[in-house]
């Protein structure tokens, strides 16, 4: 099967942090990677993408979704939830209405879905534990929705890369490159295509192994910036996210210096 629009939503991982592009004007990241293969098939491919980082799932449902389905896509991707599981107040009833919600309406507008389990991320980082059943709870909710509404899901959980700190940027959280490529292929495996047999491939020689100083490193420069820009926020009644557009609003072709091109892939 073929497509011919293909539009994005959700938050800082679907808009492609942390995967520059080489000249570090705007992120890549694994949806840039699969519209340029898709864009093989099919002359007329338009993609869009409308993730804006920050965003709850509570938030990605009323701010994006209106405009995707404006746009009329034959298939959808979704990747949200992270900002749920680290938001105060959580509640996994709520944030599993959320998810319902969002995958549902996203089934509406388009005829092929695909959204994504969380890795486990907790692994990553000191103290990671208490985050953990909160992504246990998300992914159970996503894994349910996916099913009832008929969603091509791609489960993270399992997946051993986590524990390679290559595949993460400096906060722990985000993909890098080299995790961008890889779930780009795991996308393009469920949709039946083709992709480059490297992205899936181990990564030669090992990680750096973790230690104390890098983890008082990490909670100095990534996580107590976050805190105090959080704790601001909240403050002045700013939502994270407030001030952000997405990187690519309309639907347009893939140009040559996007993912695809030679020496960005």
């Amino acid at each position: 099967m073929s497509y011919h629009r293909f539009v994005v939503v959700g938050d800082s991982c679907a808009e492609g942090l942390d995967d520059p592009y080489p000249d570090q004007r705007r992120y890549r990241g694994w949806a840039d990677f699969v519209a340029a293969r898709l864009a093989e098939d099919e002359p007329g491919f338009r993609y869009a993408n409308l993730a804006v980082r920050g965003r709850r799932l509570d938030q990605i449902v009323p701010e994006q979704l209106p405009a995707a389905a404006r746009l009329e896509p034959d298939l959808v991707a979704l990747f949200g939830g992270g900002n749920d599981v680290m938001s105060r107040g959580w509640d996994a009833r709520t944030v599993a209405r959320r998810v319902d919600a969002a995958i549902r309406a996203c089934t509406e507008i388009a005829p092929v879905v695909v959204t994504f389990t969380l890795s486990d991320v907790s692994r990553r980082m000191p103290l990671g534990s208490r985050m953990r059943p909160r992504i246990v709870a998300l992914n159970e909710a996503i894994r349910e929705a996916a099913v009832s509404y008929g969603a091509q899901l791609i489960d993270l959980w399992p997946d051993q890369a986590v524990a390679d700190s290559r595949y993460f940027g400096a906060d722990r959280l985000h993909l890098s490159a080299h995790g961008h490529r890889r779930l780009a292929a795991y996308v393009l495996g469920r949709l039946g295509l083709d992709h480059d047999p490297a992205w899936l491939a181990p990564l030669p020689g090992t990680a750096a192994p973790g230690s104390r100083r890098a983890d008082v490193r990490w909670l100095v420069r990534e996580v107590l910036p976050v805190a105090v820009t959080r704790t601001r926020n909240r403050l002045i009644g700013r939502q994270p996210g407030d001030g952000f557009l997405p990187k690519r609003p309309d639907l347009l072709p893939m140009t040559q210096d996007e993912a695809w091109a030679p020496g960005n892939a």
